[in-house]
């Protein structure tokens, strides 16, 4: 018999999902630093910071993507489909076209600044992103504009939340029946076992076919990871079978993680560059893909045992981390690449840009949440909410847990 979570909240997703956006910022900080492409670069690439940003790589996003079809289960068991639907585009799709048309295109800007020295104004660059005819090409590849950049992820939550609601309008009664099936896959140590597998078929299978392109339309490994979380997220969610499952085995899940991160981090930093497959390079996407299933088994596991009040604190960031990943990534952009030019000492330099990021995300989230025409554009509801509403109004888009 499936056991469902007998509390109306479960704080310990609200946390991991607020923990795992401050992670990201940190992430698209180190990704202006690593000697990888990105937007814009520093002058002084950190050649150490690669094994720190692999801490995190292989499951971050996905781990983000469980979290959100878990907060969509909530929504979905208390709405229509079509509600959901209506929910959803409600607050997701205005910041989606807030960020294609007005955040992102200083991303851009910078980009062809820095790589093609390009040496027109702002305003003559946005005519030609919002028209697509800029035909530049920053890394010898097409520079599609306009474009969502970092907010890929919500593009991709945006169209998994209408199949899913889509799915719900013939299929509902199928959710009970397909949540006992996970519960008996997933017993024991089939809970570290099966998803793990999943994940290692998949990197060996359509990883090398399909590169991560986040464009939506030809992104099919990215889609097999991320929708599939999203739905065993929305099958889990209300378990209580399957949360005491977690909280057992989160050592385990943390050693299996710890070891198949240094496995993945010693072959990435030793593994000579090839064009062929190599064994090494075999065990090291292996090591990948069981990196990013064990590592999120023991964030779950450990937030369910511990993370389990909520307060005011808790429904502060929770409501605010959809405006803080909206602006974060063009304030880094545009922060470091002005930066760069001040000959800062680099950790200085790093200090202030990870500062001045965070505080551009606390400012414009205590901006907005005060002006109501903002709000939607944020992901937050239409009206300021009075202290009697604020619970209530913490659970934007992708998710407040309830």
């Amino acid at each position: 018999m499936t056991s469902s979570v007998s509390s109306d909240r479960r704080p310990d997703l609200d946390w991991i999902r607020v923990g795992a956006f401050f992670l990201l910022i940190l992430y698209h900080v180190g990704m202006f630093y690593v000697p990888w492409g990105w937007h814009v670069k520093s002058p002084q690439p950190v050649e150490w910071l690669q094994p720190v940003m692999w801490l995190t790589n292989p499951w971050r996003l996905t781990l983000l993507f469980l979290v959100s079809g878990a907060a969509t289960r909530f929504m979905a068991d208390k709405m229509s489909a079509g509600g959901l639907a209506k929910a959803r585009t409600a607050r997701l799709l205005p910041p989606i076209l807030l960020a294609v048309f007005v955040i992102v295109p200083p991303q851009s800007y910078y980009e062809i600044v820095e790589k093609l020295a390009y040496a027109g104004s702002f305003a003559e660059f946005y005519g030609k992103y919002v028209t697509a005819s800029g035909h530049w090409r920053p890394d010898g590849e097409p520079l599609i504009t306009p474009t969502y950049n970092h907010m890929w992820f919500v593009v991709y939550l945006f169209v998994y939340s209408l199949i899913l609601a889509a799915g719900l309008r013939w299929g509902r009664g199928l959710v009970a029946p397909m949540q006992r099936g996970v519960e008996r896959v997933l017993d024991g140590w089939g809970l570290l076992v099966w998803p793990a597998v999943v994940f290692i078929v998949l990197r060996a299978t359509l990883f090398p076919m399909f590169e991560i392109t986040q464009a939506l339309i030809d992104d099919w490994y990215n889609h097999a990871v991320s929708f599939g979380v999203f739905l065993l997220g929305f099958l889990i969610a209300k378990s209580e079978t399957l949360k005491a499952r977690f909280i057992a085995l989160r050592w385990p899940a943390l050693v299996l993680a710890a070891a198949s991160y240094a496995t993945y981090a010693w072959l990435g930093m030793t593994l000579p560059e090839s064009d062929g497959v190599s064994p090494g390079e075999v065990v090291a996407q292996t090591a990948f893909a069981l990196d990013q299933w064990f590592a999120i088994a023991a964030v779950l596991g450990f937030g369910a045992k511990h993370l389990t009040r909520g307060g005011p604190i808790l429904a502060y960031l929770t409501l605010g981390v959809f405006p803080f990943y909206i602006i974060h990534q063009t304030f880094i952009v545009v922060a470091g690449h002005y930066l760069a030019k001040l000959g800062l000492n680099q950790a200085l330099e790093a200090t202030i840009l990870i500062a001045g990021t965070f505080a551009a995300c606390f400012a414009t989230y205590e901006m907005v949440r005060r002006v109501n025409v903002l709000r939607p554009l944020f992901g937050l509801k239409g009206s300021a909410p009075t202290k009697a509403q604020a619970a209530a109004d913490a659970a934007p888009a992708e998710g407040r847990a309830r």
